[in-house]
């Protein structure tokens, strides 16, 4: 059996951390959020592929970010939000998962297809935990490629869900486009 020497070398640090969803991997969510939802981003700047595509379709959209001095850890925006969405830091995903699990609202989390296994995130599940899948892997935009995704990532992604799919485990087509960040 052939290594995955991608996965094997990537970077699964905070430094590798800054990778942008692409405009295509956000559109398989629309089929979930009825209109008329307010959408927290809560990693987002005003270029992000989530925040644009979901203000385009009508939605009422806040968005947050650390470079703003809005950390996910301790805010939440003033303002009433029904479905919280977004890429989160990978290194972070325990951490990030478990304060989404505590705000008792319904969320959809891109992170790498292996998030489903372990002790801690087995626990912070219980059971609640709700899958996008896809049928190719997303591949991201890099801050030095905000004008195409870069082709062949080395993982597969999904979306962790809560309270937002109609069975716990959802597959789609990805239809792959470039369309540029910023």
């Amino acid at each position: 059996m052939a290594l995955n020497v991608g996965y094997l070398t990537s970077d699964r640090t905070e430094s590798g951390d800054e990778v942008y969803t692409p405009f295509y991997a956000v559109e398989p969510l629309f089929e979930f959020i009825p209109k008329g939802k307010t959408i927290w981003c809560p990693f987002d700047e005003e270029w992000s592929a989530f925040y644009q595509m979901f203000t385009e379709k009508g939605y009422k959209v806040i968005r947050s970010c650390l470079t703003e001095g809005q950390d996910f850890f301790t805010y939440e925006p003033e303002e009433e939000w029904d479905t919280l969405i977004s890429n989160p830091p990978f290194s972070k995903k325990d951490e990030v998962l478990k304060r989404a699990f505590s705000l008792n609202k319904p969320f959809a989390l891109l992170l790498p297809v292996n998030s489903l296994q372990g002790k801690k995130r087995f626990d912070i599940f219980k059971n609640q935990i709700q899958v996008l899948a896809f049928d190719a892997r997303v591949d991201y935009h890099s801050a030095n490629s905000m004008q195409n995704y870069i082709k062949g990532n080395s993982f597969g992604s999904a979306y962790f869900c809560r309270d937002l799919l109609p069975t716990k485990l959802e597959l789609r087509k990805l239809k792959k486009y470039d369309r540029a960040l910023a």
